[in-house]
């Protein structure tokens, strides 16, 4: 299993950087050709929404983007550490604004459009969302 970190400001301008880096990555790991571009998007639209939770948190951490090669599967985490709400807590997090919120369920929308395994986890302590794709099996010879 190869894993690859890459942690970035929380600056929209790195979010660019974070794609080509997972785009290369997946199709180093086998992914097939065909959904690089959803993988480009759906990375984009994660470290976009990580970003703008630290910014508008005000969190100085970087944002953090895990690019795991399993046996058959490839996976992206994107790692935030801007406290959400937890579903059933005490309402939403503090200075959040409705705008702020149709945001970030527009972006969830989104990555769930573009990426069939989807996992979305938050918390006090920030938050995640991992996206998996399965690997093309290498192409066998003729014998």
């Amino acid at each position: 299993m190869a894993t690859v970190e890459l942690r970035f400001s929380a600056l929209p301008e790195h979010v660019r950087t974070a794609r080509l880096v997972a785009a290369a990555v997946a199709r180093r790991a086998g992914v097939d050709e065909a959904v690089l571009d959803e993988v480009r998007l759906a990375v984009g639209e994660a470290c976009t929404r990580a970003v703008g939770l630290h910014q508008n948190g005000g969190i100085p951490a970087p944002v953090k983007v895990l690019l795991i090669e399993e046996e058959k599967q490839f996976s992206i985490e994107v790692g935030d550490e801007a406290p959400h709400a937890v579903p059933g807590g005490p309402g939403d997090g503090p200075g959040d604004t409705d705008v702020e919120i149709e945001e970030d369920e527009m972006g969830l929308a989104v990555i769930s459009g573009l990426v069939d395994d989807v996992e979305v986890s938050a918390g006090e302590s920030g938050g995640s969302i991992r996206m998996r794709w399965p690997l093309t099996p290498p192409a066998t010879l003729p014998a």
